[in-house]
């Protein structure tokens, strides 16, 4: 398996991410919206996908920034450094604050729509 990187879909924002990945990355790997994948034969639920893109690729599991690393290690050689420079714990770590600035403010950024906004925990 080569592996499959998932993302959202639904969201503007992540469709141009993706769609900018595929032509200019072009990664190996393959790039579906997970509501379009067959998740339960992934071994991953709709919840973890809401919450973060993700990596598959036979034992490898991977959410977020080091989902986006593993992807990136698919792609044109110079992408495949970036990839690996993201998928160091101590990098992604750091990234990961980043990522769900960027994750919660998606709807306001190139592409995005009000549909892509995350939905809000409800509050008492």
């Amino acid at each position: 398996m080569t592996g499959i990187f998932l993302f959202d879909g639904d969201c503007g924002f992540c469709t141009t991410c993706a769609r900018f990945l595929r032509e200019r990355i072009r990664p190996e790997a393959r790039v579906r919206p997970w509501q379009a994948a067959d998740l339960a034969a992934l071994g991953i639920t709709a919840d973890e996908c809401t919450r973060a893109v993700q990596w598959i690729d036979g034992e490898t599991h991977l959410a977020g920034p080091a989902a986006m690393g593993a992807v990136l290690r698919t792609g044109r050689p110079v992408w495949r450094i970036a990839g690996w420079i993201l998928q160091r714990r101590w990098v992604a770590a750091a990234a990961w604050p980043a990522y769900r600035l960027v994750a919660a403010n998606r709807h306001r950024l190139p592409g995005g729509t009000e549909a892509c906004a995350l939905p809000h925990p409800l509050t008492p």
